[in-house]
């Protein structure tokens, strides 16, 4: 499992209309995409669920690395970096993935919480602690689903969490869930992958 995010940061008087149109004509594309668990089109609106930016910041779970590449480099990343130029694409490792308590709703929103893994720590500690992290979130009230991965280039670790209504209990960044295109989520592998 692979997780990935770009984020487009935009002006603080940009109509996030545009993005919320731009997902209802384009959303759809993604939803029978081989390899890809899933696709949250994510936005984050300044002043909403404490929200400091306007920000497009879609997240993938992806099954495959075929996948991921089909998408990035065969046309269809291309026409998001014709329209706003090429964003930096956050690449994690997967650690864990669990179905939750509500994984039949709908997601309304997402969290994500990013923490840099200490500097002499016993990494399998902090790796399955992480792995249990996804475990928890998925077991909270409205959990649709949560996730695990690790950036071991910036030793990073991040969480992402959907929900479905608008007080989760995870802790982190905010973000709307505009559509979601899940063509292989039931192949998302659960637990943790080591």
């Amino acid at each position: 499992m692979h997780a990935m995010q770009y984020e487009l940061t935009f002006p603080a008087d940009y109509d996030m209309g545009i993005i919320r149109a731009r997902v209802s004509r384009i959303g759809h594309l993604l939803d029978g995409w081989e390899g890809l668990g899933f696709k949250t089109y994510l936005m984050r609106e300044r002043g909403v669920h404490g929200s400091p930016v306007n920000q497009y910041a879609p997240f993938y779970l992806w099954n495959t690395v075929e996948g991921m590449n089909s998408f990035l480099w065969g046309g269809a990343f291309q026409g998001l970096v014709d329209d706003f130029g090429r964003p930096v694409v956050q690449h994690w490792t997967g650690l864990a993935y669990e179905e939750g308590v509500a994984a039949g709703a709908p997601a309304r929103v997402a969290v994500r919480s990013r923490r840099p893994v200490p500097e002499g720590a016993e990494l399998s500690e902090v790796m399955a602690d992480a792995a249990a992290g996804a475990g928890r979130l998925a077991g909270l009230d409205g959990a649709v689903c949560a996730a695990a991965a690790v950036d071991p280039r910036h030793w990073e670790v991040v969480h992402f969490s959907l929900w479905d209504h608008d007080a989760p209990e995870a802790s982190g960044e905010v973000f709307q869930v505009l559509h979601v295109s899940a063509p292989e989520r039931e192949r998302l592998a659960r637990g943790h992958r080591w």
